[in-house]
């Protein structure tokens, strides 16, 4: 699960890079060059430290978030090169930084502070390299269709259908996520990274204390969020004792950057089942609506071929009876088969033959 950090140069992208993955990337410009720096960090979610008082395990594995700080955009809009856009290509999602602190020091390069019109600017040039692939597709299409030796003819028609209607929805200036698609029709986008089809969230980036401008962004697999970056990235450099103690003196009940995180991972449509044992206590990663199958197969392949059934509790319960035990003694612990709809938080052990 990858998601790309994008912004207009001078945005703070790298600030929030170092903020979200408590790193210190040097916060210079890359001079034209395509660098990309990466960090992994853990979702916070309370229920797994719960879960790891109760079963006090050897080791506690927390669900992930790979975040890529993507530099390479040069000038006061968003150009988006060829090696560029092969990076943004490869992403779960994209996180877009919009300036809202002022800097005379650091001048933005549009002249002024508009986050409006910076959101504006990035949409545009993502919609831009959108409708550029989807007409190169259908360019190729009317090729194949012209030659008649190639693939069978329903097919292409069906390919065009669904390229036209991509057209139609990006001229109207209409990203692609908000296109509905079949399960047969995904299978034809499977090759293609259509940056507008991406979820994305946009992160306003404060100076300290700054209240966030009042700004709507929405709609299909859209978020939007506000950080003080620069506070959070030198509260993510300290020790976590003097984190906590200025949280206290300041009163903070949640960093940012946690809430950040949590966003990024609800974005991509995610959830976390956990596992539970004297050995580990881990959370993982799985799509919502995933059946318990795909969850056998998130854990190991072997689980998934040998798959007999699933042993499922909701984590409230489990907390209420105090152990798999209790739960299984009041017959909470349940047996579900290969499609259940496994649903956010539950414990979950395979059964498995191989």
């Amino acid at each position: 699960m990858r998601l790309g950090i994008i912004g207009l140069p001078q945005s703070g992208k790298t600030t929030i890079f170092n903020a979200l993955t408590r790193g210190n990337q040097p916060l210079t410009t890359s001079g034209g060059r395509i660098d990309i720096h990466t960090g992994v960090v853990d979702v916070p979610d309370p229920r797994v430290d719960r879960l790891s008082e109760m079963f006090k395990p050897k080791k506690t594995i927390r669900a992930k978030v790979t975040y890529a700080d993507i530099a390479g955009l040069e000038g006061s809009k968003a150009a988006i090169s060829g090696q560029l856009l092969n990076q943004l290509t490869q992403m779960d999602g994209l996180l877009h930084v919009v300036r809202c602190f002022e800097d005379a020091s650091v001048p933005h390069p549009s002249g002024t502070i508009n986050p409006a019109r910076d959101i504006a600017s990035m949409d545009a040039e993502l919609l831009i390299n959108d409708l550029i692939t989807v007409e190169r597709k259908l360019e190729r299409l009317a090729e194949e269709r012209k030659k008649g030796n190639g693939r069978e003819r329903g097919l292409i028609e069906r390919e065009t259908v669904l390229f036209e209607r991509f057209k139609e929805a990006l001229s109207a200036e209409k990203p692609l996520r908000e296109v509905e698609i079949s399960a047969e029709e995904e299978k034809v986008l499977a090759g293609f990274g259509f940056l507008t089809r991406k979820p994305m969230l946009v992160l306003l980036n404060l100076a300290e204390g700054q209240p966030a401008p009042d700004l709507q962004y929405g709609g299909a697999g859209c978020g939007l969020a506000a950080l003080q970056g620069k506070l959070e990235m030198d509260l993510a450099q300290l020790p976590p004792e003097e984190v906590e103690t200025f949280m206290q003196e300041y009163g903070i009940q949640e960093l940012g950057l946690n809430r950040v995180i949590s966003l990024s991972y609800d974005l991509l449509g995610l959830m976390s089942f956990f596992t539970v044992g004297a050995d580990e206590v881990r959370a993982w990663t799985l799509r919502r609506d995933a059946t318990a199958f795909e969850a056998a197969g998130a854990i190991h392949t072997d689980l998934q071929k040998g798959f007999i059934r699933a042993e499922v509790v909701r984590y409230d319960e489990l907390l209420a009876l105090g152990g798999l035990n209790e739960a299984k003694a009041k017959g909470r612990l349940r047996l579900e088969g290969k499609e259940y709809v496994v649903q956010d938080g539950e414990i979950v052990h395979i059964r498995f033959n191989i």
